[in-house]
């Protein structure tokens, strides 16, 4: 069974399902070590930690895909990927959907910003029109072939448009052949009331950021609201940010980093990243004395 498969088979078994950010293959693998069923990368993630840039449309369709296809690979779960806009028109989308089946991701977000796309959450976004994003869900259908791909139809319209355009969208994104809708940074309980409201038919994404737009609700809010899926896209990102930032500090003024707390040692990494599994493999492989 594809991964895709997988993932259709989890969405269609539970009630809400609860998505961890990854930005790396670590980060990843402690999410399935963790009992999550899905693991989900986000662009503003791999571009900070990659290239140590904001995510301003910097990372091109070669890196996010190397990044992603690393990652997936990292793991037996799962793996929603967030591929910005398909980097380019229809054709575009289908090479870039055609790679990312190849590279054995499970669903993908496809969103309706102008390149170079910007952060969901920051300012100054600006959208394609709405029929040349509809072309681009058609072509990523057509593209993912028999392997299962969920398609996120993702818009960022509500900064720019307004609420009602943004639903308008995200119907017709529906209508076009994504299986699951994704409204960008509502900007209040209000907003995700009437998202909700008007999708009754549709499985509904939400992006939980702390200090973004949009209000961080748990799981069960989500859900009772009529959200299917919620995702923690850089939890695990800025979590790594502040302790490696208070390691190196603690370093910085001790000269050692003897006594400080908050991180695993050498033997406990070493679980993490499965070294006995290659040991016995370098044993079972080893050249005879």
């Amino acid at each position: 069974m594809s991964q895709g498969h997988k993932l259709r088979e989890i969405l269609s078994g539970s009630d809400f399902l609860v998505l961890p950010g990854a930005y790396d293959c670590i980060s990843a693998q402690l999410a399935e070590q963790a009992g999550f069923e899905v693991v989900f990368t986000s662009g503003f993630g791999i571009s900070g930690s990659t290239l140590g840039r904001p995510d301003y449309g910097f990372l091109t369709a070669t890196e996010m895909l190397y990044s992603v296809g690393r990652i997936a690979r990292s793991i037996k779960v799962p793996l929603v990927a967030d591929i910005d806009t398909g980097y380019g028109n229809p054709l575009n989308v289908i090479r870039t959907v055609e790679d990312v089946v190849q590279l054995g991701v499970a669903g993908i977000i496809l969103e309706d910003q102008e390149w170079p796309k910007k952060c969901g959450h920051f300012q100054g976004k600006r959208v394609i029109p709405i029929e040349e994003h509809v072309e681009k869900i058609r072509a990523a259908a057509h593209a993912r072939g028999d392997s299962g791909l969920v398609i996120i139809g993702r818009t960022d319209a509500r900064a720019p448009l307004g609420l009602e355009e943004a639903i308008r969208r995200g119907r017709a994104y529906f209508e076009a052949g994504a299986d699951v809708v994704f409204i960008e940074a509502p900007q209040s309980k209000d907003d995700l009331e009437a998202i909700a409201a008007a999708f009754p038919d549709a499985p509904l994404f939400a992006n939980m950021i702390r200090g973004g737009k949009t209000p961080v609700l748990s799981a069960n809010e989500l859900k009772k609201l009529g959200f299917k899926i919620a995702v923690f896209p850089l939890a695990s990102l800025f979590t790594a940010t502040k302790a490696i930032a208070e390691c190196f500090r603690y370093l910085k003024e001790n000269g050692t980093t003897e006594g400080f707390e908050g991180s695993v040692n050498f033997q406990e990494f070493e679980e993490i990243i499965d070294v006995p599994k290659y040991r016995l493999l370098e044993q079972k492989f080893a050249i005879g004395e």
